[in-house]
């Protein structure tokens, strides 16, 4: 699994259709019914997957296709055929003033519950800006406040970003230094989570070293933390 040093992220939103989902349309909608039956929180709203895309030095470039959550589901549920499709995402890699990351559980009604990430989404079609191209940073930031109640002030958003290749995902993660611990960042979001109706959110977990790598934390998480401590990340070739 590479972790590479970006200078910029170059996205932008291929308008041709992705024809996968049209052709699948039944066994998807059956696919999404049979989740929906037992999660009825489950929400079906419009993503964007990657679809080409390459590394040159310290440049991504690539071109996402309009899709829905439903589709994404079927595809990711049947071993993700038509692989030059990518789930491609922002993270925030929120870290204290103590070097301490923090991350969040997945409540019990989404669709990764238990899982332990940083705050991300897929992209949306509110993404794209007037020009074509996808605004990862807005999506980091976005995602941040939804899932923390942290906001962009609360942070101060590190230069460039980080990609971690993980097959079917590709991760961008952001580095957010917060001028707090992160202990206290913890206990910010715990408020947050308390306040909101429903959160996406059920807890916030501090990691401070390897060790703390747990398996409810996707591979392409934990790649990016053993990176970061390591003091190093690839440089594409």
């Amino acid at each position: 699994m590479d972790v590479i040093a970006l200078d910029r992220a170059e996205v932008t939103l291929d308008p041709r259709p992705w024809q996968f989902g049209a052709e699948r349309q039944a066994e998807i909608d059956a696919h999404y019914a049979g989740l929906q039956r037992a999660n009825p929180s489950l929400w079906n709203g419009r993503i964007l997957l990657l679809g080409e895309h390459r590394v040159e030095g310290r440049v991504f470039s690539g071109s996402y296709r309009a899709t829905d959550f439903a589709t994404l589901l079927w595809w990711r549920d049947n071993g993700f055929p038509e692989p030059a499709m990518k789930n491609a995402f922002a993270m925030g890699a929120l870290v204290g003033a103590d070097g301490a990351y923090v991350l969040g559980r997945m409540a019990a009604w989404t669709a990764n519950a238990g899982r332990i990430y940083f705050a991300s989404g897929t992209p949306e079609p509110s993404d794209v800006l007037a020009d074509g191209r996808v605004d990862l940073e807005g999506s980091v930031t976005r995602e941040l406040a939804e899932e923390t109640g942290l906001t962009s002030s609360d942070v101060v958003l590190d230069p460039g970003w980080h990609v971690v290749l993980a097959g079917p995902r590709v991760a961008f993660m952001r580095r957010l230094v917060a001028p707090v611990s992160a202990e206290e960042l913890a206990a910010r979001i715990r408020a947050h989570i308390a306040r909101e109706e429903r959160s996406e959110l059920d807890d916030a977990v501090v990691v401070r070293s390897p060790d703390d790598i747990s398996g409810a934390m996707p591979e392409f998480v934990g790649a990016y933390l053993r990176a970061m401590w390591g003091g190093w990340a690839a440089d594409a070739g």
